[in-house]
């Protein structure tokens, strides 16, 4: 790797370490109602086989009973007709609240309007490509996704030329606004070269990220230097068949997620990933919980969008543990928020 590079990584490495660090230093709400016994809760997953999305629910899960809620999880497998016929079962169950997880309200077609009409709130997690609220969103809970495509483009632009391939997934708004602001980056970047954006479905990817690496090797040989990717799934797979062609000199970014399995890659330092642009989860499930508890009680969104969590084989060696989320003060926030006494 070139010195350029690895200053590059280094200075990453910091400003991830302080991100990291100063998570204890709680910036999220400090104001909220009391937790509301007795709730009932359904988790709408876009595909438990993704990472991020299960420990999401754990997260609200474990949140949600501490304060004596009840949530059930229903599993999209990650198939839009999967996420409707989810949706309709959820309905017809009339719980206090739903959560989107993973995926957006768009792909419900009319089924959110007879939500609110039945009073039943909806939160999303990545369901949509903003944080807060919505039309028919109380709120959704994410970090900023163009904040988290910047930090992921700066970790491998500099002086040297790169040729990139972004992988995406169009299903996901959250997705494509990463997607398209990362092509821009790099388009604006003088030294780097946008060779393709690959829009592979992140349910498909480990039978077909082969096929397309193969296609990519064809088409661009040597000139492909970098992977940027909205999540770390399409890195779960494509190590083999890089291998298969010899191309171990590719060096990947994801820009999103901060999956387990990503993290042990990353962390062992011998994986061509060499960082993920993470998303604070546990803290994310516990913020769900407090929205759901905040439109209970008649409030406000909280407004809070928590920030992305810079993850580098140098952060991760500063760990003792393969765990980016370092403590848990968001815990003892909420329920100081949800039960004072």
């Amino acid at each position: 790797m070139q010195a350029a590079a690895v200053l590059r990584l280094l200075v990453a490495g910091l400003l991830g370490l302080l991100v990291i660090a100063s998570h204890g230093d709680w910036t999220g709400p400090k104001e909220g109602p009391v937790a509301l016994a007795g709730k009932r809760v359904v988790f709408l997953a876009s595909d438990f086989r993704n990472g991020g999305v299960v420990a999401v629910y754990r997260s609200i899960e474990r949140a949600a009973r501490l304060i004596g809620w009840q949530v059930q999880a229903l599993d999209g497998h990650g198939d839009a007709t999967e996420w409707r016929r989810i949706a309709e079962q959820a309905l017809q169950q009339a719980p206090d609240g739903v959560v989107l997880g993973g995926f957006g309200v768009e792909a419900l077609g009319q089924l959110p309007a007879q939500f609110q009409r039945r009073k039943i709130t909806l939160v999303g997690w990545h369901a949509g490509d903003t944080p807060g609220p919505s039309e028919w969103l109380f709120s959704n809970v994410t970090t900023d996704p163009l904040v988290v495509a910047d930090l992921a483009v700066e970790l491998i632009i500099g002086e040297d030329e790169i040729g990139v391939v972004i992988f995406t997934d169009s299903q996901f708004a959250i997705a494509t606004a990463k997607a398209e602001r990362m092509a821009r980056r790099i388009r604006e970047c003088p030294n780097c070269r946008l060779l393709s954006v690959e829009d592979l479905p992140i349910a498909r990817a480990s039978e077909e990220i082969a096929g397309r690496v193969r296609q990519l090797q064809q088409r661009f040989g040597s000139a492909w230097t970098h992977s940027l990717a909205i999540n770390d799934v399409y890195f779960d797979h494509i190590h083999v068949p890089l291998a298969r062609l010899g191309r171990q000199d590719i060096r990947h970014v994801s820009a999103g997620d901060g999956s387990a399995r990503a993290l042990a890659r990353i962390h062992s330092g011998l994986s061509q990933q060499i960082a993920s642009i993470a998303e604070p989860l546990g803290a994310h499930g516990w913020q769900v919980v407090d929205e759901l508890n905040r439109a209970f009680s008649g409030e406000p969104p909280s407004g809070y969008v928590a920030r992305p969590l810079l993850v580098t084989t140098e952060i991760m060696r500063e760990s003792e543990t393969i765990n980016i989320e370092l403590d848990t003060s968001h815990e003892a926030s909420y329920l100081q928020l949800w039960r004072p006494d």
